[in-house]
């Protein structure tokens, strides 16, 4: 006797808007808050913890009638730089894009060095980025300390 197998999406289909896949478990939550999410109207579904052979372990974010720009986008390429972005309009995928790590992050990394002018007065802050082999690091604009990416707030 065969058995059969019943496949069923684990996050349901939109119709138009963006899919975010391929973001790591843990970091969910990370990139609704650099993406501000809470601030969008429009239907947002999330799913973590789903199975991924890549990953192991992944999340994924459908935001119903909404298409970020570029730059919007990259700035999860510091916490999730495996994630995948997907177009979609009547139910099907039009783009695919790649994340890449863009050449200045504003707004959304607080600096570590404790006597930075962006600690202590409203300065948004902004960092260049540096790419090792291994890691991202980012070098303060106004006190030039270069920190790693766990300071993203």
């Amino acid at each position: 006797m065969s058995k059969l197998i019943d496949k069923q999406l684990q996050v349901s289909a939109i119709e138009n808007g963006t899919v975010l896949d391929h973001i790591p478990a843990d970091k969910l939550f990370k990139v609704i808050e650099i993406l501000e999410l809470e601030k969008i109207g429009g239907q947002i579904t999330f799913g973590t913890n789903l199975d991924s052979k890549l990953l192991g372990k992944k999340a994924i974010i459908k935001i119903s009638d909404k298409y970020f720009k570029d730059d919007e986008i990259n700035r999860i390429a510091l916490i999730a730089p495996q994630a995948k972005i997907n177009i979609i309009r009547d139910y099907e995928v039009i783009e695919k894009r790649v994340i890449s790590l863009p050449e200045e992050i504003r707004g959304i990394v607080k600096c570590a060095n404790p006597m930075c002018v962006t600690n202590h007065q409203r300065i948004e802050t902004r960092f260049t980025t540096l790419q090792t082999e291994d890691s991202v690091l980012l070098k303060c604009h106004f006190c030039e300390k270069v920190t790693n990416t766990k300071n993203i707030i």
